[in-house]
């Protein structure tokens, strides 16, 4: 931990002399300094009081609403309730607007047939897919016949983008083009991550941005990989698919990550006996070999070797090649027409075999500096700075996930905020792995970052996580927060996120003289008033 500035200097309306103890005394002052600021959402609750009435789709109305939970868990939660929030709860619950929705509007896009498309949720997945077909089944499915689904879905989409902001950039359906501009590795040698520094030029897309919204990138997949395809499945690189070589659309147009059932399917009907069995179990989202969790579209040509299919029904079974989304992590006040991203290169081996992450691949060595290739701009759905640049702000973002921090802290400087801000950053290794030291050193220098603490899981010694350092500075934290400090948490959502939100809890029982019950209630309505805002995946 590094704190090389003095503590910030808060409004004080309770006096000292008051007959109160440190804790209360605290409370109060960040209770009516919420009260009094003129930024609404900066308020801190009364201690175990709710905020009012939760609108809908918030944890009162949809209980699944937290990435957390196991899908099982999800739809458990939300028997009884209408196809709707059924298929909501199928969602993985992240809001990440990967498909072109937030989770509440893709589902009911689905249960009111305006959006057929079942696998736009990329961070869902397969298992998602799966059960808003199953749902969609049970509700009696849509138009039966294949080529009118099929323009059903165009019109839909056609309509879609109509009502789409017409400027380019501003949406999935209509991507604008930017130039890639550089990359420079963050991690020193040592590191067992390969992470990115990113730079786009946007000026020529006439594209603008606030810190807290996402960046779409439409990737291409890597040709080592749609090359062993073409090969596994027998067919010739140049064959004629749609206007394209079957090169180019499986490079282009196609995902070939996890196989799609469809793909299963198509297997089923080109061999016999127990292939055949297999083929449909898998099909079924079953694992007849305990393998169903490694099957990408080559592994799984591969599982079924010898066969020959139709390059053009090999396509039709695969699913379209998504765009990935990824935090900003720069200020367009600080340096306009520039974007940046912060991108970890995902690697992982499976047998003897090393898979590779689409976009990072891409982002990481396929894309070459002055190359344009397709974005758009995500806006950010409750994830910004405060509007009142004297609020103080906490930011809790290990690894990647210190990219908006990075944009936050920018911004701040480039609008001469004087809020004081705390950063909690952790990785493996100091030595290695530490993004952007020098600007964060030069934040703290001048003012702008008053605290940063630091957590390294693979040094010397003992494990050590972001939330063990919370805990470690739980009074600070605390008075932080009763002080009316708005609370920021980006990364992994199912452990990371998972394990701050109990730490905070716990914080807040501590520190703030509450039973479990109430800081629960308190952190919950941090969140109803825009103090707790997270950005997972």
């Amino acid at each position: 931990m590094n704190a090389v500035a003095p503590p910030p200097a808060f409004a004080s309306f309770i006096p000292e002399s008051a007959p109160f103890s440190a804790e209360q005394r605290a409370w109060l002052n960040g209770f009516f300094a919420g009260v009094l600021s003129p930024d609404p959402a900066s308020a801190a609750p009364p201690l175990g009081m709710a905020g009012g009435a939760a609108p809908d789709g918030d944890d009162d109305e949809a209980p699944w609403h937290d990435q957390t939970l196991a899908l099982h868990e999800r739809m458990k939660l939300a028997e009884g309730r209408p196809m709707r929030r059924r298929m909501m709860a199928a969602m993985a619950q992240q809001d990440c607007g990967q498909c072109g929705y937030n989770c509440q509007d893709y589902s009911s896009a689905i249960a009111e047939q305006a959006e057929e498309r079942l696998n736009l949720c990329v961070p869902g997945g397969k298992e998602t897919a799966r059960m808003l077909k199953a749902l969609v089944e049970e509700m009696g499915g849509g138009a039966t016949d294949p080529e009118e689904s099929k323009i059903k879905a165009e019109a839909k989409q056609l309509e879609k983008a109509r009502k789409a902001d017409a400027r380019l950039g501003r949406s999935r359906e209509a991507p604008a083009e930017a130039v890639f501009l550089s990359r420079r590795r963050l991690n020193s040698e040592g590191s067992e991550k390969a992470t990115y520094h990113v730079e786009f030029d946007l000026s020529t897309a006439e594209l603008d941005y606030e810190v807290g919204d996402s960046f779409g990138i439409f990737p291409v997949n890597d040709v080592r990989l749609v090359d062993r395809v073409i090969a596994a499945i027998h067919a010739p690189a140049d064959f004629p698919v749609a206007g394209k070589t079957l090169r180019e659309v499986l490079t282009t147009d196609v995902c070939l990550g996890l196989a799609p059932d469809v793909l299963f399917e198509l297997i089923s009907y080109m061999t016999g006996g127990e292939r055949r069995a297999k083929a449909k179990a898998l099909a079924k989202g079953l694992d007849p070999d305990g393998d169903a969790a490694m099957l990408d579209v080559l592994a799984t040509i591969e599982k079924f070797p010898g066969l020959r299919p139709d390059p053009e029904a090999f396509v039709e079974a695969l699913e379209p090649l998504q765009p990935r989304l990824y935090s900003i992590s720069s200020s367009h006040k600080a340096q306009p027409g520039l974007l940046s991203l912060t991108v970890d290169h995902v690697r992982y081996a499976i047998g003897e075999r090393e898979r590779l992450g689409v976009a990072s691949t891409f982002l990481g060595g396929a894309v070459q500096p002055g190359e344009k290739i397709k974005v758009y701009v995500q806006r950010a759905h409750d994830f910004a700075l405060p509007a009142d640049g004297d609020t103080p702000i906490i930011m809790v973002g290990p690894g990647t996930g210190v990219a908006p921090f990075r944009a936050f802290l920018h911004e701040r400087v480039a609008t001469q905020a004087k809020g004081p801000a705390w950063l909690f950053f952790g990785h493996q290794r100091r030595g290695a792995d530490f993004f952007y030291e020098e600007e964060l050193s030069h934040f703290q220098a001048d003012g702008s970052l008053a605290k940063l603490s630091l957590a390294w899981s693979r040094d010397a010694g003992p494990k050590v996580y972001v939330q063990d350092r919370m805990r470690e500075e739980g009074a600070e934290l605390w008075s932080w927060l009763a002080r009316g400090a708005h609370f920021y948490v980006c990364g992994d959502a199912k452990r990371m996120a998972a394990d701050v939100e109990k730490t905070l809890i716990a914080i807040c029982a501590g520190h703030g003289g509450m039973n479990e019950a109430a800081a629960q209630s308190f952190v919950k309505d941090l969140r109803v008033k825009g103090r707790y805002q997270t950005d997972v995946y």
